[in-house]
């Protein structure tokens, strides 16, 4: 018998992981005292499992969300890790993990550490090095066994190179590494990073649009950008492995955060094999991260006026060639005590939403943050409001998983 979808409930705040099956709510384990690194998120392994970073405890975490049933712990592996976390990624193996540092709670950018760990023993071996200060996005890129770790930094905008093989064999304390190749990027604002296992290629979101490199041997070769199709930049990629789409959110109008609720919002795709670049607009607020479904798209938006559920058809058919992405419902979400107000920022000091999808199920979740909620639909249908003992601060964190799903092909924690 094939076990349901489950839903990771993080509350980083508080502290603790729920796992719910599907749809029942039912809590099939907790995980006490582990601190998410939101930004950071979870990332899909292969064989089902979900590793994040423990950001108060320094550890990375590897779950088997199906383990126990199994006779396996719920627990697979642990690594000392370098925090804050910022970004995590893997490599196809799912055996070799990369987690970069970012700001945390500081104002600027301080740390230069990266750790890469290996999962392949009994005893993960973890190793901690110095690159350079900043916000680093991470590929691993590369299938065979000695991968590119590929950092994207801003300030200057590189994509910046270093053997896996020559990262893992540091001495102890955290010596500077040197890099194998580095490639300049015209922006120094980067933000957002996807990979796409089937060409190799790696790509990164900044304001000139998504930029793209593939590896040759020990280098990193550029070409030619995607554009944003229009106004704006997108803060977010993330890879759709069933149709093999790139998607993020362009976010155009006023600069002053303040002004949030006359941003604009776009759904950006690209359609890797055909090559198809496009926008659908989705209504101005707060858009960023999005989820992927087996049938359709999810994105969360904030507003003064009402928050909502946006969910789009995904599909382009090949008897149509004009077909393409759409919107097929918004959904409304109940407001939240807390939320963002104009004026002030929408993200320090109130409360968001986490949204959470399984390209192997048609479940969407989505967090209403400082009320412990969990509102759970089945494509256009609002099923449940599940609910934990936690108040999911700042929106929580949430992963959605289900047997032999394929989540693993984005590499990029989420």
């Amino acid at each position: 018998m094939t076990p349901p979808p489950r839903l990771l409930v993080a509350d980083q705040v508080a502290g603790g992981i729920r796992m719910l099956d599907l749809p029942s709510g039912r809590t099939a384990a907790v995980l006490e005292g582990r601190h998410l690194s939101e930004h950071a998120g979870f990332l899909a392994l292969p064989e089902g499992r979900i590793a994040f970073v423990d950001d108060l405890g320094g550890e990375l975490v590897v779950l088997d969300p199906y383990g126990p049933e199994a006779g396996r712990p719920l627990v697979a592996a642990t690594a000392p890790v370098a925090c804050p976390a910022e970004h995590l990624a893997a490599d196809a193996s799912g055996r070799r993990i990369a987690v970069t540092t970012g700001l945390g709670r500081n104002e600027e950018p301080w740390s230069d550490l990266l750790t890469v760990v290996d999962l392949g023993s009994d005893r993960p071996r973890s190793v901690r090095v110095r690159t350079r200060v900043g916000e680093p996005g991470v590929v691993l890129l590369g299938e065979a066994d000695d991968p590119l770790v590929v950092l994207r930094h801003r300030e200057p905008g590189t994509l910046t190179a270093y053997p896996w093989d020559a990262v893992l064999a540091a001495p102890p304390a955290c010596p500077p590494v040197a890099a194998a190749h580095e490639l300049r990027l015209p922006d120094d604002d980067g933000h957002g990073d996807a990979h796409d296992p089937a060409t190799g290629r790696l790509f990164a979101a900044a304001a000139s649009g998504v930029h793209r490199a593939r590896r040759e041997g020990g280098r990193l070769v550029a070409e030619e950008p995607l554009g944003w199709e229009g106004p704006g930049r997108g803060y977010y990629l993330r890879l759709d492995p069933v149709r093999r789409t790139l998607w993020s959110c362009v976010r155009g109008g006023p600069a002053d955060p303040g002004q949030w609720p006359l941003w604009t919002n776009d759904a950006w795709f690209h359609q890797l094999d055909r090559g198809r670049t496009g926008r659908i607009p989705l209504g101005p607020g707060l858009v960023f991260r999005l989820a992927v479904a087996a049938g359709h798209i999810a994105y969360a938006r904030v507003h003064p006026e009402g928050d909502e559920l946006i969910l789009l058809d995904p599909a382009a058919t090949d008897t149509d060639p004009g077909s393409g992405p759409r919107i097929v419902a918004r959904l409304p979400l109940p407001p939240m005590d807390g939320a963002p107000r104009p004026g002030g920022t929408p993200w320090d000091g109130v409360q968001r939403r986490a949204i959470a999808a399984s390209p192997g199920a048609a479940y969407t979740a989505v967090t209403r943050g400082g009320h412990g909620e969990i509102h759970l639909f089945e494509g256009a249908r609002a099923l449940a409001v599940l609910r934990v003992p936690t108040p999911l601060d700042d929106g929580g964190h949430l992963a959605l998983v289900a047997p032999g799903d394929g989540a693993q092909a984005d590499r990029i924690g989420r």
